[in-house]
């Protein structure tokens, strides 16, 4: 996929389809409940949202939640989606409706890619993440549908203080389930995760290691999404970077945006500040010119250490969410990076 201009166009928008899931999960960015909101995005409203993100030169479109199975026209919205070029994803919750058939059903619509969440090593670990009983299970069993069906497989992770010590047993499970990417996200404290306790910076460089170790062995590509640092990370090994790593730091605002399900435009899921509306304006219009787009865009904004650091051009001046979560100021230091500028070591806090 080609990486387009951050400042015309993000290189994935996520549009939350719904915020209604099955499951209780601690982290829940968008503490989501059973119920369906009777103000959600409509087909027609999505299609326009689609091919708004098509015409501005997004080349990836994800159909998050919630729980996206719980859309009727999920498989018209990624049929439209591929008919506009676009390459599509989705995260469905390990529920009941997650069976063989509906798999069948979104990969025939195009379906590029599946995600299936794995938070814990073990199904007690799992489960009592998730807050319900089965689903360590069912996303074990749909990730084996998925193989069955030749769905690229995608797991997603989430990091904190509860189970930064699990890493070994975590990837190794991952690995066994032959992914084509293991999404890693590194804890941003919103909606039910406020109740969560982040990695320290020093957990972090930790963290950094081992996802280093693992990806210089693996075929499978991993991402750390909010732990923009780890490129930094990357800069300081002797050996350099691995390879597969993106080309830019993406950023919520910069080369990333956030539809939520009524339709409010956001930087990102974990930042949530509405900066307008689909159905009052285009998505292309809001991401290119709202003044907060724009700032986050701007790193002459970035204040404290992030400012004058020699790495800002290689991380982008780390998580602006985890920032704005944790300080109330967007332009503040990631509170999870431990690097002072001017070459001094990794301060442990």
């Amino acid at each position: 996929m080609n990486t387009p201009d951050f400042t015309q166009a993000p290189f994935l928008l996520i549009w939350e389809v719904t915020r209604s899931c099955e499951l209780a999960c601690r982290h829940c960015r968008a503490s989501a409940i059973h119920c369906r909101d009777r103000f959600e995005l409509d087909t027609r409203e999505g299609c326009r949202l689609i091919d708004q993100t098509a015409e501005m030169g997004t080349p990836l479109i994800v159909f998050t939640g919630g729980d996206p199975f719980q859309r009727e026209d999920l498989e018209e919205l990624i049929r439209h989606a591929k008919s506009r070029g676009l390459r599509v994803g989705t995260i469905p919750a390990t529920t009941e409706r997650l069976t063989r058939e509906r798999l069948l059903s979104v990969k025939e619509a195009g379906v590029d890619q599946l995600a299936v969440s794995i938070d814990g090593a073990t199904r007690e670990e799992h489960d009592d993440f998730r807050r319900v009983p089965g689903s360590f299970d069912k996303a074990l069993r749909a990730a084996e549908w998925m193989r069955e069906l030749e769905i690229p497989l995608q797991v997603n992770t989430v990091f904190g203080k509860w189970n930064f010590n699990r890493f070994d047993a975590l990837a190794d499970l991952v690995e066994a389930l032959g992914p084509v990417f293991w999404e890693v996200f590194m804890l941003v404290p919103t909606g039910r995760g406020v109740e969560l306790e982040g990695c320290t910076a020093e957990e972090m460089e930790g963290l950094f290691a081992e996802i280093d170790r693992v990806q210089r062995r693996v075929s499978y590509r991993i991402k750390i999404t909010e732990g923009q640092h780890y490129r930094r990370f990357l800069a300081q090994r002797p050996e350099g970077p691995p390879p597969r790593q993106p080309a830019r730091p993406v950023h919520a605002g910069s080369g990333f945006c956030f539809v939520d399900h009524r339709g409010n435009v956001c930087p990102s899921g974990f930042l949530p500040v509405p900066c307008g509306n689909v159905r009052e304006g285009s998505v292309i219009d809001i991401y290119r010119t709202h003044p907060f787009f724009q700032r986050l865009r701007d790193p002459s904004r970035l204040e404290g250490k992030c400012a004058s650091c020699e790495f800002l051009d290689t991380c982008g001046g780390g998580s602006r969410a985890r920032a704005y979560a944790l300080t109330g100021d967007f332009s503040a230091p990631d509170p999870a990076c431990g690097y002072e500028p001017a070459g001094e070591e990794v301060v442990c806090q």
